[in-house]
Protein backbone atom coordinates (compact mmCIF):
# COMPACT_ATOMS: atom_id res chain seq x y z
CA UNK A 1 0.00 0.00 0.00
CA UNK A 2 1.55 3.66 -0.88
CA UNK A 3 1.08 5.99 1.96
CA UNK A 4 3.13 8.46 0.24
CA UNK A 5 0.65 8.80 -2.15
CA UNK A 6 -2.27 8.94 0.40
CA UNK A 7 -3.70 6.23 -0.72
CA UNK A 8 -5.12 4.37 2.62
CA UNK A 9 -7.78 1.69 4.31
CA UNK A 10 -11.01 2.81 5.13
CA UNK A 11 -11.85 3.41 8.76
CA UNK A 12 -14.76 1.59 7.85
CA UNK A 13 -13.22 -1.45 6.25
CA UNK A 14 -14.52 -4.78 6.99
CA UNK A 15 -13.60 -8.27 6.71
CA UNK A 16 -16.27 -10.64 5.16
CA UNK A 17 -16.95 -14.36 5.05
CA UNK A 18 -20.02 -16.84 5.10
CA UNK A 19 -22.50 -14.88 7.22
CA UNK A 20 -19.36 -12.78 9.37
CA UNK A 21 -18.35 -9.06 9.35
CA UNK A 22 -15.51 -7.96 11.44
CA UNK A 23 -14.60 -4.09 11.60
CA UNK A 24 -11.14 -3.38 12.39
CA UNK A 25 -9.63 -1.23 14.92
CA UNK A 26 -8.05 1.60 13.81
CA UNK A 27 -4.91 1.01 12.12
CA UNK A 28 -1.51 3.08 10.59
CA UNK A 29 -2.78 2.41 7.25
CA UNK A 30 -6.00 4.21 7.98
CA UNK A 31 -4.86 7.72 8.40
CA UNK A 32 -4.01 9.68 5.41
CA UNK A 33 -0.49 10.52 4.47
CA UNK A 34 0.68 13.91 5.72
CA UNK A 35 -2.37 13.40 8.69
CA UNK A 36 -0.49 13.75 11.81
CA UNK A 37 -1.81 11.42 14.69
CA UNK A 38 -4.36 13.13 17.09
CA UNK A 39 -3.02 15.48 19.75
CA UNK A 40 -5.30 13.97 23.22
CA UNK A 41 -5.29 17.79 24.42
CA UNK A 42 -7.39 18.89 21.19
CA UNK A 43 -11.30 17.83 20.76
CA UNK A 44 -11.88 14.78 18.32
CA UNK A 45 -14.40 14.55 15.74
CA UNK A 46 -16.62 12.86 18.38
CA UNK A 47 -16.22 11.68 22.36
CA UNK A 48 -17.47 8.51 22.94
CA UNK A 49 -20.14 7.85 25.86
CA UNK A 50 -20.50 5.33 28.10
CA UNK A 51 -23.05 4.84 30.46
CA UNK A 52 -23.47 2.61 34.01
CA UNK A 53 -26.14 2.34 36.21
CA UNK A 54 -25.45 1.34 40.10
CA UNK A 55 -28.97 0.36 41.40
CA UNK A 56 -30.15 0.98 45.07
CA UNK A 57 -28.04 3.50 46.28
CA UNK A 58 -24.59 3.57 48.06
CA UNK A 59 -23.88 3.15 51.70
CA UNK A 60 -22.13 6.42 51.25
CA UNK A 61 -25.38 8.10 50.78
CA UNK A 62 -26.60 7.20 54.23
CA UNK A 63 -25.92 10.14 56.79
CA UNK A 64 -23.51 7.66 58.90
CA UNK A 65 -21.66 6.72 55.05
CA UNK A 66 -21.02 10.10 54.46
CA UNK A 67 -19.44 11.23 57.74
CA UNK A 68 -17.04 8.43 57.14
CA UNK A 69 -16.61 9.41 53.37
CA UNK A 70 -17.50 5.93 52.53
CA UNK A 71 -17.77 8.00 48.77
CA UNK A 72 -17.47 11.48 48.94
CA UNK A 73 -13.95 12.10 49.82
CA UNK A 74 -13.96 14.78 53.05
CA UNK A 75 -11.38 17.10 51.19
CA UNK A 76 -12.66 18.46 47.66
CA UNK A 77 -10.44 19.16 44.69
CA UNK A 78 -7.33 17.74 43.88
CA UNK A 79 -5.94 16.86 47.47
CA UNK A 80 -8.72 14.25 48.43
CA UNK A 81 -7.99 10.68 50.53
CA UNK A 82 -9.64 7.64 49.98
CA UNK A 83 -10.17 6.23 53.06
CA UNK A 84 -9.60 2.44 53.63
CA UNK A 85 -13.30 1.67 53.38
CA UNK A 86 -14.16 4.09 50.81
CA UNK A 87 -16.17 2.58 47.77
CA UNK A 88 -13.85 4.26 45.73
CA UNK A 89 -10.57 2.81 46.61
CA UNK A 90 -10.59 -0.19 44.07
CA UNK A 91 -10.37 2.27 41.30
CA UNK A 92 -7.42 4.60 42.75
CA UNK A 93 -4.91 3.84 39.70
CA UNK A 94 -7.18 5.38 37.65
CA UNK A 95 -7.45 8.61 39.99
CA UNK A 96 -5.81 10.70 37.28
CA UNK A 97 -9.29 9.93 34.95
CA UNK A 98 -11.86 10.52 37.84
CA UNK A 99 -14.39 13.30 38.55
CA UNK A 100 -15.90 12.52 41.48
CA UNK A 101 -19.21 14.43 41.76
CA UNK A 102 -20.72 14.39 45.34
CA UNK A 103 -24.05 15.53 46.96
CA UNK A 104 -26.83 15.99 43.60
CA UNK A 105 -29.82 14.64 44.25
CA UNK A 106 -32.20 12.99 41.46
CA UNK A 107 -35.66 14.59 42.29
CA UNK A 108 -37.47 13.19 39.70
CA UNK A 109 -37.32 10.16 40.70
CA UNK A 110 -39.06 11.19 44.16
CA UNK A 111 -43.36 10.80 44.50
CA UNK A 112 -44.37 13.52 42.63
CA UNK A 113 -48.35 12.76 44.07
CA UNK A 114 -49.80 10.40 47.29
CA UNK A 115 -50.76 7.75 44.49
CA UNK A 116 -47.20 7.35 43.81
CA UNK A 117 -45.84 7.03 47.09
CA UNK A 118 -43.36 3.78 47.24
CA UNK A 119 -42.80 3.53 43.74
CA UNK A 120 -39.28 4.60 44.15
CA UNK A 121 -37.47 1.47 43.01
CA UNK A 122 -39.84 1.14 40.22
CA UNK A 123 -39.00 5.05 38.71
CA UNK A 124 -35.14 5.18 39.76
CA UNK A 125 -33.68 3.27 36.50
CA UNK A 126 -35.94 5.15 34.13
CA UNK A 127 -34.55 8.46 35.72
CA UNK A 128 -31.06 7.96 35.92
CA UNK A 129 -30.16 9.32 32.26
CA UNK A 130 -33.68 11.25 32.25
CA UNK A 131 -33.27 13.08 34.77
CA UNK A 132 -37.41 13.29 33.67
CA UNK A 133 -40.49 12.15 36.09
CA UNK A 134 -42.10 9.06 34.40
CA UNK A 135 -45.69 8.75 34.26
CA UNK A 136 -47.41 6.43 36.22
CA UNK A 137 -49.24 4.01 33.86
CA UNK A 138 -49.40 0.48 32.88
CA UNK A 139 -50.58 1.01 29.39
CA UNK A 140 -48.55 2.04 26.38
CA UNK A 141 -48.89 5.55 26.75
CA UNK A 142 -45.60 5.80 28.83
CA UNK A 143 -43.93 9.22 29.25
CA UNK A 144 -40.39 10.35 29.79
CA UNK A 145 -37.91 11.83 28.46
CA UNK A 146 -35.18 11.51 25.98
CA UNK A 147 -31.77 10.10 27.42
CA UNK A 148 -28.42 11.62 26.84
CA UNK A 149 -26.93 9.02 26.03
CA UNK A 150 -29.38 9.13 22.76
CA UNK A 151 -28.64 12.58 22.63
CA UNK A 152 -25.41 12.19 22.07
CA UNK A 153 -26.02 9.10 19.79
CA UNK A 154 -28.36 10.80 17.55
CA UNK A 155 -25.22 13.59 17.00
CA UNK A 156 -22.54 11.32 16.69
CA UNK A 157 -23.76 7.57 16.17
CA UNK A 158 -25.51 8.05 12.79
CA UNK A 159 -23.18 7.22 10.75
CA UNK A 160 -21.54 3.96 13.10
CA UNK A 161 -23.56 0.27 12.61
CA UNK A 162 -24.62 0.35 15.93
CA UNK A 163 -25.94 4.16 16.83
CA UNK A 164 -26.18 2.70 20.59
CA UNK A 165 -25.65 -0.42 22.36
CA UNK A 166 -27.63 -1.15 25.15
CA UNK A 167 -26.57 -3.97 27.58
CA UNK A 168 -27.94 -5.18 30.97
CA UNK A 169 -26.74 -8.09 33.59
CA UNK A 170 -29.22 -9.09 35.35
CA UNK A 171 -33.04 -10.46 34.13
CA UNK A 172 -36.17 -9.29 35.72
CA UNK A 173 -39.70 -11.43 35.58
CA UNK A 174 -42.57 -9.54 37.59
CA UNK A 175 -45.03 -11.70 35.82
CA UNK A 176 -48.30 -9.74 35.32
CA UNK A 177 -46.58 -6.42 35.48
CA UNK A 178 -44.43 -4.09 37.81
CA UNK A 179 -45.75 -2.66 41.05
CA UNK A 180 -46.92 1.21 42.42
CA UNK A 181 -49.20 0.72 38.62
CA UNK A 182 -45.48 1.65 36.51
CA UNK A 183 -44.72 -0.16 33.50
CA UNK A 184 -41.85 -2.47 33.66
CA UNK A 185 -40.29 0.00 30.59
CA UNK A 186 -39.22 2.22 33.70
CA UNK A 187 -37.65 -0.39 36.05
CA UNK A 188 -35.61 -2.11 33.05
CA UNK A 189 -34.48 0.99 30.45
CA UNK A 190 -31.80 3.12 31.07
CA UNK A 191 -31.60 4.27 27.24
CA UNK A 192 -34.84 6.16 26.14
CA UNK A 193 -34.82 7.20 22.58
CA UNK A 194 -37.50 9.18 23.00
CA UNK A 195 -40.31 9.95 25.83
CA UNK A 196 -42.43 7.05 24.70
CA UNK A 197 -39.55 4.81 23.46
CA UNK A 198 -37.53 2.78 25.91
CA UNK A 199 -34.82 0.90 24.05
CA UNK A 200 -34.07 -3.29 25.42
CA UNK A 201 -30.83 -4.28 27.12
CA UNK A 202 -28.85 -7.21 25.63
CA UNK A 203 -28.09 -9.85 28.87
CA UNK A 204 -25.98 -12.62 26.61
CA UNK A 205 -22.80 -12.40 25.40
CA UNK A 206 -23.35 -14.40 22.65
CA UNK A 207 -26.18 -12.38 21.54
CA UNK A 208 -23.60 -9.40 22.23
CA UNK A 209 -21.17 -10.51 20.23
CA UNK A 210 -23.56 -11.71 17.46
CA UNK A 211 -24.97 -8.51 17.40
CA UNK A 212 -21.11 -6.85 16.60
CA UNK A 213 -20.08 -9.44 14.40
CA UNK A 214 -22.83 -10.20 12.27
CA UNK A 215 -22.34 -14.26 13.10
CA UNK A 216 -24.35 -15.44 10.63
CA UNK A 217 -27.13 -14.22 8.45
CA UNK A 218 -29.91 -16.05 9.89
CA UNK A 219 -30.38 -17.87 13.60
CA UNK A 220 -29.93 -21.50 11.50
CA UNK A 221 -26.77 -20.20 9.91
CA UNK A 222 -25.19 -18.78 13.41
CA UNK A 223 -26.25 -22.06 15.35
CA UNK A 224 -24.77 -23.79 12.34
CA UNK A 225 -21.73 -22.32 12.79
CA UNK A 226 -21.48 -22.57 16.67
CA UNK A 227 -22.30 -26.62 16.02
CA UNK A 228 -18.57 -26.63 13.97
CA UNK A 229 -16.79 -25.32 16.86
CA UNK A 230 -14.84 -23.24 15.09
CA UNK A 231 -14.28 -19.44 15.88
CA UNK A 232 -15.91 -16.29 13.82
CA UNK A 233 -12.08 -15.69 13.15
CA UNK A 234 -12.08 -18.58 10.69
CA UNK A 235 -14.63 -18.12 8.52
CA UNK A 236 -12.68 -14.61 7.65
CA UNK A 237 -9.02 -16.34 7.60
CA UNK A 238 -8.57 -15.89 3.75
CA UNK A 239 -9.47 -11.98 4.13
CA UNK A 240 -7.15 -11.57 7.07
CA UNK A 241 -4.26 -13.13 5.20
CA UNK A 242 -4.93 -11.26 2.40
CA UNK A 243 -5.31 -7.98 4.39
CA UNK A 244 -2.05 -8.55 5.99
CA UNK A 245 0.21 -8.75 3.20
CA UNK A 246 -0.93 -5.21 2.07
CA UNK A 247 -0.01 -4.00 6.20
CA UNK A 248 2.90 -2.78 7.78
CA UNK A 249 4.93 -4.27 10.34
CA UNK A 250 3.19 -2.38 12.64
CA UNK A 251 -0.17 -2.44 11.70
CA UNK A 252 0.47 -6.32 11.16
CA UNK A 253 1.28 -6.85 14.98
CA UNK A 254 -2.05 -5.02 16.26
CA UNK A 255 -3.95 -6.96 13.53
CA UNK A 256 -3.10 -10.31 15.21
CA UNK A 257 -3.30 -8.97 18.34
CA UNK A 258 -6.82 -8.10 17.59
CA UNK A 259 -8.08 -11.40 15.57
CA UNK A 260 -6.49 -13.55 18.94
CA UNK A 261 -8.72 -11.12 21.02
CA UNK A 262 -11.90 -11.83 19.44
CA UNK A 263 -10.65 -15.34 19.53
CA UNK A 264 -10.07 -15.37 23.11
CA UNK A 265 -13.62 -13.65 23.72
CA UNK A 266 -15.53 -16.33 21.65
CA UNK A 267 -13.45 -19.42 23.65
CA UNK A 268 -14.79 -17.93 26.84
CA UNK A 269 -18.36 -17.84 25.86
CA UNK A 270 -18.40 -21.11 24.55
CA UNK A 271 -17.02 -22.13 28.12
CA UNK A 272 -19.78 -20.86 29.65
CA UNK A 273 -21.93 -22.52 27.77
CA UNK A 274 -20.91 -25.96 27.63
CA UNK A 275 -20.52 -25.39 31.16
CA UNK A 276 -23.95 -24.24 32.04
CA UNK A 277 -25.55 -27.33 29.66
CA UNK A 278 -23.54 -29.87 31.35
CA UNK A 279 -25.98 -31.08 33.72
CA UNK A 280 -24.11 -29.72 36.81
CA UNK A 281 -25.95 -27.58 39.43
CA UNK A 282 -26.03 -23.71 38.76
CA UNK A 283 -25.87 -20.65 40.85
CA UNK A 284 -28.36 -18.73 38.69
CA UNK A 285 -30.31 -21.82 37.44
CA UNK A 286 -33.19 -19.14 36.25
CA UNK A 287 -30.52 -17.67 34.26
CA UNK A 288 -29.95 -18.64 30.38
CA UNK A 289 -27.32 -20.87 29.57
CA UNK A 290 -25.53 -17.94 27.97
CA UNK A 291 -25.47 -15.66 31.43
CA UNK A 292 -22.41 -16.56 33.39
CA UNK A 293 -23.46 -17.34 37.14
CA UNK A 294 -20.21 -15.59 38.32
CA UNK A 295 -20.78 -11.71 38.10
CA UNK A 296 -17.55 -10.65 37.90
CA UNK A 297 -16.94 -13.02 34.85
CA UNK A 298 -20.29 -11.85 33.69
CA UNK A 299 -18.87 -8.12 34.20
CA UNK A 300 -15.85 -9.02 32.32
CA UNK A 301 -17.20 -10.53 29.22
CA UNK A 302 -19.55 -7.96 29.03
CA UNK A 303 -16.69 -5.09 29.19
CA UNK A 304 -14.69 -7.04 26.81
CA UNK A 305 -17.28 -6.72 24.14
CA UNK A 306 -17.58 -3.13 24.63
CA UNK A 307 -14.09 -2.60 24.43
CA UNK A 308 -14.33 -4.59 21.17
CA UNK A 309 -17.74 -2.27 20.18
CA UNK A 310 -15.68 0.92 20.90
CA UNK A 311 -12.43 -0.18 19.31
CA UNK A 312 -14.20 -0.67 15.87
CA UNK A 313 -15.90 2.35 15.83
CA UNK A 314 -19.03 0.27 15.56
CA UNK A 315 -20.64 2.37 18.26
CA UNK A 316 -19.89 5.33 20.20
CA UNK A 317 -22.82 4.67 22.92
CA UNK A 318 -23.29 2.21 25.60
CA UNK A 319 -25.35 2.15 28.04
CA UNK A 320 -24.82 -0.43 30.63
CA UNK A 321 -27.26 -1.60 33.45
CA UNK A 322 -25.87 -3.25 36.06
CA UNK A 323 -28.13 -4.81 38.26
CA UNK A 324 -31.71 -4.44 38.84
CA UNK A 325 -33.65 -3.01 41.91
CA UNK A 326 -34.88 -5.19 44.84
CA UNK A 327 -32.63 -8.05 43.58
CA UNK A 328 -31.61 -10.19 46.34
CA UNK A 329 -28.63 -11.52 43.91
CA UNK A 330 -25.58 -11.99 46.98
CA UNK A 331 -21.97 -11.33 46.15
CA UNK A 332 -19.51 -14.22 47.55
CA UNK A 333 -16.40 -12.35 46.53
CA UNK A 334 -17.71 -9.25 48.81
CA UNK A 335 -16.93 -10.92 52.12
CA UNK A 336 -20.90 -10.70 52.74
CA UNK A 337 -23.24 -13.24 52.21
CA UNK A 338 -26.52 -10.92 52.30
CA UNK A 339 -28.29 -9.68 49.27
CA UNK A 340 -27.85 -6.64 47.62
CA UNK A 341 -31.28 -5.30 48.39
CA UNK A 342 -31.65 -6.69 51.92
CA UNK A 343 -27.83 -5.19 52.72
CA UNK A 344 -29.47 -2.00 51.48
CA UNK A 345 -32.01 -2.07 53.81
CA UNK A 346 -29.63 -1.47 56.67
CA UNK A 347 -31.79 0.25 59.49
CA UNK A 348 -28.71 3.19 59.62
CA UNK A 349 -26.89 0.47 62.02
CA UNK A 350 -23.44 0.92 61.60
CA UNK A 351 -21.73 -3.23 60.73
CA UNK A 352 -25.53 -3.76 58.49
CA UNK A 353 -24.04 -0.06 56.52
CA UNK A 354 -20.36 -1.50 56.40
CA UNK A 355 -22.14 -4.74 54.78
CA UNK A 356 -24.05 -2.74 52.32
CA UNK A 357 -20.38 -0.70 51.28
CA UNK A 358 -18.57 -4.27 51.52
CA UNK A 359 -21.10 -5.00 48.12
CA UNK A 360 -20.92 -1.66 46.64
CA UNK A 361 -17.03 -1.50 46.86
CA UNK A 362 -17.42 -5.05 44.91
CA UNK A 363 -19.50 -4.27 42.63
CA UNK A 364 -17.76 -0.75 41.33
CA UNK A 365 -14.34 -2.87 41.50
CA UNK A 366 -15.28 -4.40 38.60
CA UNK A 367 -14.96 -1.32 36.54
CA UNK A 368 -11.55 -1.30 37.17
CA UNK A 369 -11.24 -4.25 34.63
CA UNK A 370 -12.64 -1.59 31.90
CA UNK A 371 -10.69 0.98 32.96
CA UNK A 372 -7.44 -0.77 32.66
CA UNK A 373 -8.60 -2.29 29.01
CA UNK A 374 -9.74 0.87 27.87
CA UNK A 375 -6.69 2.48 29.08
CA UNK A 376 -4.01 -0.01 27.30
CA UNK A 377 -6.01 0.10 24.29
CA UNK A 378 -4.26 2.90 22.23
CA UNK A 379 -5.90 4.85 19.40
CA UNK A 380 -3.38 6.47 17.23
CA UNK A 381 -0.83 7.77 20.22
CA UNK A 382 -3.70 8.16 22.76
CA UNK A 383 -5.70 5.66 24.93
CA UNK A 384 -9.53 5.02 24.39
CA UNK A 385 -9.64 5.85 27.99
CA UNK A 386 -8.56 9.47 26.61
CA UNK A 387 -11.15 9.23 24.28
CA UNK A 388 -14.17 8.39 26.51
CA UNK A 389 -16.73 9.77 28.70
CA UNK A 390 -17.83 7.18 31.67
CA UNK A 391 -20.40 7.98 33.57
CA UNK A 392 -21.22 5.97 36.93
CA UNK A 393 -23.88 6.52 39.54
CA UNK A 394 -26.83 5.83 41.27
CA UNK A 395 -30.61 7.80 40.70
CA UNK A 396 -31.31 6.05 44.34
CA UNK A 397 -28.67 7.50 47.08
CA UNK A 398 -29.58 5.91 50.59
CA UNK A 399 -31.10 3.14 49.75
CA UNK A 400 -32.66 2.49 53.51
CA UNK A 401 -34.99 5.22 53.03
CA UNK A 402 -35.68 4.88 49.09
CA UNK A 403 -34.29 8.58 49.22
CA UNK A 404 -32.99 10.45 45.94
CA UNK A 405 -31.00 13.05 47.70
CA UNK A 406 -26.86 13.00 47.86
CA UNK A 407 -26.80 10.24 44.85
CA UNK A 408 -23.19 8.88 43.67
CA UNK A 409 -22.18 10.00 40.61
CA UNK A 410 -18.76 9.67 39.11
CA UNK A 411 -17.25 10.77 35.43
CA UNK A 412 -14.12 9.12 34.49
CA UNK A 413 -12.21 9.10 31.44
CA UNK A 414 -10.73 12.42 29.34
CA UNK A 415 -13.34 12.76 26.62
CA UNK A 416 -10.38 13.87 24.39
CA UNK A 417 -9.02 16.45 26.95
CA UNK A 418 -12.13 18.03 28.09
CA UNK A 419 -12.41 16.28 31.33
CA UNK A 420 -9.58 17.38 33.64
CA UNK A 421 -9.84 14.28 36.04
CA UNK A 422 -8.22 13.70 39.66
CA UNK A 423 -10.88 16.05 41.11
CA UNK A 424 -13.72 15.78 43.42
CA UNK A 425 -16.40 18.40 43.56
CA UNK A 426 -19.11 18.58 45.65
CA UNK A 427 -22.28 19.98 44.72
CA UNK A 428 -24.39 22.89 46.91
CA UNK A 429 -27.26 21.25 48.91
CA UNK A 430 -30.20 21.05 46.63
CA UNK A 431 -27.96 20.83 43.49
CA UNK A 432 -29.89 18.50 40.80
CA UNK A 433 -27.65 15.58 38.88
CA UNK A 434 -29.08 17.24 35.88
CA UNK A 435 -26.99 20.59 36.47
CA UNK A 436 -23.89 17.74 36.12
CA UNK A 437 -25.26 16.00 33.22
CA UNK A 438 -26.06 19.38 31.58
CA UNK A 439 -22.18 20.31 31.85
CA UNK A 440 -20.97 16.87 30.58
CA UNK A 441 -22.82 17.33 27.73
CA UNK A 442 -21.45 20.75 26.43
CA UNK A 443 -17.98 18.79 27.28
CA UNK A 444 -18.91 15.91 24.73
CA UNK A 445 -20.31 17.94 22.12
CA UNK A 446 -23.57 19.48 22.84
CA UNK A 447 -22.38 23.59 23.45
CA UNK A 448 -26.09 24.50 23.39
CA UNK A 449 -27.77 22.66 25.99
CA UNK A 450 -29.37 24.88 28.01
CA UNK A 451 -31.21 22.73 30.25
CA UNK A 452 -31.79 19.15 30.72
CA UNK A 453 -34.34 17.18 32.90
CA UNK A 454 -34.93 19.28 35.92
CA UNK A 455 -31.77 21.08 35.62
CA UNK A 456 -31.98 24.77 37.24
CA UNK A 457 -28.52 25.48 35.83
CA UNK A 458 -24.85 24.40 35.26
CA UNK A 459 -22.65 22.10 37.94
CA UNK A 460 -18.92 22.96 36.60
CA UNK A 461 -16.65 19.48 36.25
CA UNK A 462 -13.79 22.15 35.81
CA UNK A 463 -12.00 22.51 39.68
CA UNK A 464 -11.70 26.05 38.29
CA UNK A 465 -15.00 26.39 36.98
CA UNK A 466 -16.03 28.90 38.79
CA UNK A 467 -19.41 28.93 41.32
CA UNK A 468 -22.00 26.43 40.48
CA UNK A 469 -25.18 27.82 39.01
CA UNK A 470 -28.36 25.90 40.57
CA UNK A 471 -29.12 24.59 43.45
CA UNK A 472 -29.70 26.16 46.93
CA UNK A 473 -28.19 26.43 50.73
CA UNK A 474 -24.30 25.74 52.10
CA UNK A 475 -22.48 22.58 50.59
Amino acid sequence: MNFITGRHLSRRTFLRGAGASVALPLLDAMIPAGRLRADPTKAAEFTRLVCIEESMGVAGSSDWGDARHLFAPAATGRDFELVADSQLKPLEAFREYMTIVSNTDCRSAEAFRAEEIGGDHDRSTAVFLTQAHPKQTQGSDIFLGTSLDQLHAQRFGQETVLPSLELCIEGIDRGGGCAYNYHCAYTTSLAWASPNQPLPAIREPRVVFERLFGAGDTAADRAARRRTDRSIIDWIATEVVRLRRTLGATDRVALEEYVEHIREIERRIHLVEARNTSGEERAMPEAPSGVPDSFEEHMQLMFDLQLLALQTDLTRVITFKTGFDQSNRTFPGSGTTRSIHGASHHGNVPEDIMDFNRINTYRLGQLAYFLEKMRDTVEGDVSLLDRTAIVWGSPMADGNLHNHRRAPLLVLGGANGALEGGVHLRAPNGTPMANAFVSLMHKIGHPEMATFGDSDGVFSLDLAGGAPSGGSGPA
